[in-house]
């Protein structure tokens, strides 16, 4: 239930606070006094966007800001969804900036307006005369069966079921047009695949080979160094090896009688060691290596294959030529596996499209079964509102196709006149059978629904007397209920409401300004006689307005 509103720098409105209550509350004013500003602002909070400069002070940002009673609405999913604070009275506010950039809060938690807008349509349902217009789509029409059906539940399973089968579908569609060109690509990409198997590719062997080539290539001059080094170090008498010797037996002679050659002999005998060793190595050396003409021939082929290979692929190294190669033959094996996929795609779209028959199945059971009560409350509304031989039917047909709302043609039909053709409602009704009709709708489904409150915006146009009593009476019914707030400007309307305000322009020294004030009885009083007789108050027309209000 809205509790209240707070609009500060917003249209013609500088500050305004008001508060409403349960039940029926009634919205008049002069024509351009500020009632469509009020709903604008309402409007605003409920997730519409801002439209051009709604700033009356420039410089200055306009905050719009409505208090909701929420508890007895189950909404406490909606905000654990969000990752919002939920309360039973929640706040709603909207900013705009001077630039123009909004923002919008939920117990002063920030959203998005995709959020703020699915928050709104949860706490006011706004009725305009534009929405007249809405109530010959399809989507409001199933909306509407659905919402008296109360088919909420079983619309969200098929819905699920339904995205679930598009998401098949588009697979599908994807995997064959993704096989079909990949399959014409299929030679090229085996043939790439056997080059690189063929080869053999082992990883760390480019590396091994360019450095076995380079010590081949340069046989003679290493066998030429290794064996100079190993002859000055180990053959002859005056080689390193055999002066090392000496050295180190001359001071095994003197170790009794000096004392610091036994230091000097082990490192003699440390240094005679290590270059025996490095002589044998030397020797060893010398004899690994051979000119092998016939090894070079085959180094040098299975280099420039590599080559060849790293060129083709653009890459520079064994290793990614690997990972091309595992690249391919999961491409190839994904290919040639592709027509299983598909069968498999097709199999599970099969199922889902029984599951998703069933639940549509469902759905038109439900609504066929709600259709004759929808048809018959309707039709005995729409007499009592003034039109004796209405008739209303609502016609309902399978489609070929499953939709987003389930896999039902549906279509209101309408007549005004005796034995009248039934034909399509937006065809056929007049502005007035259309508010009717609509009142009528929004009354049927006041007790289905939960809906906190609903704001009806001059629904009464086109109609006025005794149609217009009666309006007021299905709105006070409707008020049992949920809250309803309508903003007319008929006086049998505005005399069924618990709570009346009126909304009005002034002046003052700087500017014109909107506002809005609750009627006690002696100036709601008044008011009606206004609206009954014009500016000038007659005592007739006050008598009219305290009948109307005693009624």
């Amino acid at each position: 239930m809205l509790q209240s509103i707070s609009i500060q720098n917003f249209a013609l409105i500088n500050h305004l606070e008001i508060d409403f209550s349960d039940g029926f509350s009634v919205i008049t004013g002069e024509t351009g006094s500020g009632k469509s500003i009020l709903l604008g602002a309402l409007s605003l909070v409920l997730g519409q966007r801002s439209e051009g400069n709604v700033l009356k002070n420039r410089d200055k940002k306009c905050v719009i800001e409505c208090s909701f009673s929420i508890d007895k609405y189950k909404l406490e999913n909606f905000f654990e969804e969000y990752d919002l604070d939920y309360e039973k009275e929640t706040l709603v506010r909207r900013e705009i900036a001077p630039n123009g950039k909004t923002r919008a809060f939920v117990n002063d938690s920030p959203v998005n307006l995709k959020i703020l807008k699915e928050l709104g349509v949860r706490l006011v349902d706004i009725h305009s005369q534009n929405q007249n217009l809405v109530l010959g789509s399809f989507e409001y029409q199933v909306g509407i069966v659905d919402t008296y059906a109360k088919n909420s539940d079983l619309l969200l399973k098929y819905q699920k079921q339904y995205a679930e089968f598009l998401n098949l579908k588009k697979e599908l569609k994807r995997q064959v047009e993704l096989a079909e060109k990949e399959k014409a690509d299929l030679d090229y990409f085996q043939f790439q695949l056997e080059q690189l198997l063929e080869a053999n590719l082992v990883e760390g062997e480019q590396r091994e080979m360019e450095s076995e080539l380079e010590t081949l290539s340069h046989a003679e001059e290493i066998k030429s160094a290794l064996y100079t080094s190993y002859g000055h170090l180990s053959e002859g008498e005056g080689s390193v090896i055999s002066q090392l010797r000496e050295a180190r037996n001359a001071m095994s002679q003197i170790q009794n009688v000096f004392p610091e050659a036994n230091d000097y002999f082990e490192r003699f005998e440390s240094s005679y060691i290590e270059l025996q060793d490095l002589a044998q190595e030397l020797d060893r050396s010398n004899e690994s290596v051979e000119f092998d003409a016939s090894r070079i021939d085959f180094l040098n082929q299975r280099l420039d294959a590599i080559y060849s290979l790293q060129q083709k692929h653009r890459v520079d190294s064994v290793e990614e030529l690997i990972q091309i190669r595992e690249e391919l033959n999961l491409k190839v094996g994904k290919i040639e596996s592709s027509d299983d996929l598909i069968e498999d795609l097709n199999k599970q779209l099969k199922e889902q499209i029984q599951k998703l028959n069933k639940s549509a199945v469902s759905l038109t059971n439900s609504r066929k079964r709600a259709i004759p009560n929808i048809e018959k409350t309707i039709v005995t509304q729409l007499v009592q509102l003034g039109i004796p031989n209405a008739n209303f039917k609502i016609q309902i047909s399978n489609n070929e196709d499953f939709q987003y709302l389930g896999a039902d043609n549906l279509c209101f039909l309408f007549s005004a006149n005796k034995n009248g053709k039934l034909e399509e409602v937006q065809r056929v009704a007049s502005g007035g059978e259309l508010s009717r009709l609509m009142l009528s709708i929004k009354y049927l489904i006041s007790s289905s629904t939960a809906l906190p409150s609903i704001v009806f915006d001059e629904i009464d146009t086109g109609v006025s007397g005794e149609i217009a009593d009666k309006m007021g009476a299905m709105m006070t019914q409707m008020a049992e209920n949920i809250q309803v707030i309508s903003i007319t400007h008929l006086p049998q309307i505005a005399g069924k409401g618990k709570y009346h305000y009126k909304v009005y322009k002034a002046d003052d020294e700087r500017e014109t300004y909107s506002n809005i004030v609750l009627l006690d009885k002696q100036n709601r009083l008044e008011e009606l006689a206004k609206m009954l007789s014009g500016a000038d108050l007659t005592q007739a027309a006050l008598e009219n307005a305290k009948v109307l209000l005693d009624s």
